[in-house]
């Protein structure tokens, strides 16, 4: 690893109250970790069950989770070429800021932080009811565990970026390790045979078309996350050959465990059996590992959970500092401490999923601002289009493959998938949908009073 350098970030310039950049420190290995932490989680346990009651027969439910992979692939190999292009941490905010206008960034930032502390606040909390399950003492207690973890967390991070890297690696591979673990249970253990159940009718026609928009849906949920290394970009050491390669190959392995589990599961539970199962891991571990599964599960979900609240606590932080430097967010948020650390973004980022978690409005906030995400990627994927076409001769250290016919097949894939979702959920999507119509003026607002007020926290 090299020695510790300053990044060329124009938050080191931007406010008097910002005497240093963020450290380039940061490798590959950090990158593919912030991916595997950040995607999977609850998801891979619970969607598989929700995918089967869709699509009954083993070829089409596989189908999806490939279909699935092959989404974060090309969304992966698009972006990628932004992240080099603009080597800055702060996630898609940064590439909408630049190509697509302050506003555009403005309305990118702001819901991209408020979802991810709330995504770090809503993990922390199931974190702490498995927890709560596993240790009686601690039964009941969901909030103060939560925030406890949270605040841990952010404890860690508060030490300096190579505190949180080094975290955030072994928690990742913790997690990995439990995943692929109850893989070879599947297959190396000798298993009960549940139940015989019978096998549901497989729909046909615009009901097959239908189901698999449903449950590709919840696989492309699952997969959310494979944008992680794009928030640290200004933080890794050689940004050109890092973000290629953390997010392709974050993306293949995310896919590989994700098949494995799932081909783990349809090993010893048929794929009629597992439909509808609301936590298909769960029933997998039964057949091979008897009443011990329960608590083995719940071991695996809170291992897994750690990388994902570290990882979501770092990422907000980013995209806070990121938007401080821009002028979009209190000036006194581009602070970063010798250990690279922006502490007054860390602060606030802590601060509101705290306040998520103890107020219990997890859920709203992220099913109105889910509406968003897709819509973020959307807006990112025409970014490569608008500079390739205004910005053609700036250095890309990395060109999307396949360009415009993977950018072009991303944004649709988004396009259809947010259609879809306004189709299925009109009552939050009238709430997204107001929020976009009330983010303008507060968009003005917000403007006008960082910039009286460039040094007030």
């Amino acid at each position: 690893m090299s020695s510790i350098a300053p990044a060329a970030d124009p938050a080191a310039s931007a406010s008097p109250v910002a005497r240093r950049g963020l450290l380039r420190v940061l490798g590959v290995t950090f990158g593919l970790a912030v991916i595997v932490g950040n995607t999977i989680g609850a998801g891979i346990l619970r969607t598989p069950g929700q995918v089967a009651a869709q699509l009954p027969t083993t070829g089409l439910y596989l189908a999806v989770w490939i279909a699935g992979g092959l989404y974060a692939l090309l969304g992966a190999v698009s972006l990628a070429e932004l992240g080099t292009m603009l080597p800055r941490s702060g996630g898609l905010y940064v590439f909408a800021r630049h190509a697509l206008g302050r506003y555009a960034g403005f309305l990118v930032g702001w819901n991209d932080w408020a979802a991810t502390c709330g995504s770090a606040a809503a993990v922390a909390v199931v974190l702490a009811e498995y927890v709560g399950a596993l240790v009686p003492g601690l039964a009941g207690r969901t909030v103060p565990v939560a925030m406890a973890v949270t605040i841990g967390f952010a404890a860690l991070q508060w030490r300096g970026v190579k505190v949180a890297g080094a975290a955030q690696t072994l928690t990742s591979a913790a997690k990995a390790l439990v995943l692929l673990s109850l893989v070879a249970a599947c297959f190396l253990l000798p298993s009960t045979a549940p139940a015989p159940v019978a096998a549901a009718a497989v729909p046909a026609g615009g009901a097959l078309l239908a189901a698999m928009i449903v449950a590709l849906q919840g696989v492309i949920y699952t997969y959310d996350g494979w944008t992680g290394v794009i928030y640290f970009s200004g933080e890794l050491e050689d940004p050109d050959r890092d973000v290629p390669r953390a997010m392709i190959g974050g993306v293949l392995a995310v896919t590989a465990i994700y098949l494995l589990l799932n081909l783990a599961f349809l090993h010893v539970v048929p794929v009629a059996a597992l439909a509808g199962e609301p936590l298909a891991a769960a029933a997998a571990a039964r057949t091979v590992l008897g009443p011990a599964a329960d608590t083995v599960i719940r071991v695996i979900l809170v291992v897994g959970l750690l990388s994902a609240v570290n990882a979501l606590v770092l990422m907000g932080s980013r995209v806070a500092y990121a938007m401080s430097a821009d002028g979009l967010f209190p000036r006194a948020g581009a602070t970063v401490n010798p250990g690279g650390t922006p502490t007054v973004a860390l602060a606030a980022s802590v601060g509101v999923a705290l306040a998520f978690i103890a107020t219990g409005t997890i859920d709203i906030i992220i099913a109105v601002l889910a509406f968003f995400f897709v819509a973020n990627y959307i807006l990112a994927f025409a970014a490569v289009f608008v500079l390739r076409r205004r910005e053609p001769e700036t250095p890309r250290p990395y060109r999307a493959w396949g360009y415009p016919w993977t950018t072009g097949l991303a944004m649709a894939g988004s396009v259809a998938f947010l259609a879809g979702a306004v189709a299925s959920d009109t009552r939050n999507s009238v709430y997204a949908l107001a929020l976009l119509a009330a983010s303008y003026p507060a968009y003005r607002i917000a403007s006008r009073w960082i910039d009286r007020n460039p040094t007030r926290p």
